[in-house]
């Protein structure tokens, strides 16, 4: 007998709580309860088989409304029921309550995760929803004629609709609900998209191997934006190039492909779940980069669908076609396996993907050579004993303070055997940092320690 999958689950005995299983089926693929077999597929059997073959669909139909097929089989001489649920286009409730069937377990939705899907089995998606109070004329200006040139440069519109105002531009991207704008324009163009969803921005770290955060930086703004300012700011602020040289010309390499990465990050912003007011993460390391893009998988989806094995309909759909249309994606379902090709052409590791049930990440290993492997770790320890000396050198100056407040920096100078222009350097960190502070004029003042 098979094992337990997103399609089949074991149950010794019968209990009327199963039901919440039967729910779990019919909202999603649809499923096989057995009742009588241990968890390792062995059959145990069950008593009063009739009884439960009668008791059962009655019960799944006057509690749920649907109609289940229970039969009975046989195995080593031991009977059990097979219970087959099939799957339901529209929302199946459990005394109020609602079940989802996920991987080897069956979940209750409740919150966002409830209203993503109650949506869906409308055949609507999150970001399709309308906005009441948005107005088109609070979009941002500069975004949509970027739009513009985007799409005319992808040959994915045509020239003429792009020479209508933003109104009729809006309409013709679907993004207009009734008379109403949808979450999907608010993310798209608004130069602050938080007003009406929180939590839509990208948070990005340092981090050293211990997972010490060192430093952090908060991109703001509508997706649009929030690709581009996060690509540029990784690119130069947290990744670590190498340089290299072709004759007089200087050429720094990323440790990770920009294509790679500007493709990771286009993904996370059209799968991401906005629902959970939860930013986009981006963690990097000495050695790696880290994305994290909360989000649940559809029923219909597996890693396999993600990793661009099977295709399927993008998270945010609305999102999704304007970026098309702007040429920033290519082909529906393809954004994993085009990062993966970018790395592989450039001659980098292939990158990683995993989903662990709260959202998926996006592994880059970094590419360096030994030898800048070597540099970067001796210019860590040089870094590290210039830092400690400085320290120490400070810990003197205060103590000589302490004994003297009208020590000159000449005395300092003398003091510590260090050139005049470093005690001038130490003093001023020293104020910068509310330590001590100067009292009186340079010539006939003193040193006052503060903390």
């Amino acid at each position: 007998m098979d094992i337990e999958s997103q399609n089949i689950e074991f149950k010794e005995s019968w209990r009327d709580e199963y039901l919440k299983w039967i729910c779990g089926f019919s909202n999603a693929q649809g499923g096989t309860l057995y009742i009588g077999v241990r968890d390792n597929g062995e059959a145990c059997g069950v008593r009063e088989t009739s009884k439960l073959m009668e008791d059962i669909p009655n019960k799944v139909r006057d509690i749920m409304g649907i109609l289940v097929d229970v039969n009975l089989k046989e195995k080593d001489g031991k009977n059990y029921l097979e219970i087959v649920t099939e799957a339901y286009p529209y929302p199946i409730s459990f005394r109020g309550k609602y079940y989802q069937r996920s991987g080897t377990t069956n979940q209750e939705l409740k919150g966002a995760a409830l209203d993503r899907f109650l949506l869906r089995k409308q055949g609507r998606s999150w970001d399709a929803v309308p906005v009441p109070y948005l107005k088109w004329q609070e979009l941002d200006n500069v975004t949509l004629d970027q739009f513009r040139s985007y799409a005319k440069k992808s040959g994915r519109m045509d020239e003429t609709d792009l020479l209508d105002n933003n109104q009729e531009l809006l309409d013709k991207l679907r993004l207009f609900e009734s008379n109403y704008l949808k979450r999907a324009a608010a993310l798209l163009f608004h130069p602050d998209p938080e007003k009406y969803i929180t939590g839509a921005f990208i948070k990005i770290g340092y981090f050293k191997a211990d997972a010490n955060l060192i430093y952090q930086d908060e991109i703001h703004g509508n997706l649009f934006q929030q690709v581009k300012s996060t690509l540029d700011l990784i690119s130069t602020k947290y990744l670590r190039a190498t340089i290299s040289y072709e004759g007089i010309q200087r050429i720094e390499t990323l440790p990770i492909p920009r294509e790679a990465l500007r493709e990771a990050l286009l993904n996370a912003v059209v799968h991401k779940s906005y629902e959970s007011l939860t930013p986009i993460q981006i963690g990097v390391y000495d050695d790696k980069l880290e994305i994290w893009n909360c989000g649940t998988l559809p029923e219909e989806w597996s890693i396999d669908t993600l990793l661009g094995k099977h295709r399927s309909r993008p998270y945010n759909p609305d999102i999704a076609n304007v970026f098309f249309r702007a040429g920033e994606i290519e082909a529906w379902g393809r954004g994993v396996e085009r990062i993966i090709m970018a790395c592989k052409n450039a001659g980098y590791p292939e990158p990683k993907f995993k989903y662990d049930g709260g959202g998926l990440w996006t592994i880059f290993t970094f590419k360096y050579q030994k030898n800048d492997q070597k540099n970067d770790q001796k210019n860590d320890q040089k870094n590290d004993q210039k830092n400690d000396q400085i320290l120490q050198q400070e810990i003197v100056i205060i103590n000589l303070i302490k004994t003297n407040p009208y020590i000159s920096r000449k005395e300092l100078a003398t003091q510590l055997k260090i050139h005049d222009s470093s005690i001038k350097r130490r003093l001023a960190t020293l104020q910068e940092k509310d330590i001590i502070r100067r009292v009186g004029p340079a010539k006939g003042g003193f040193w006052e320690i503060i903390n």
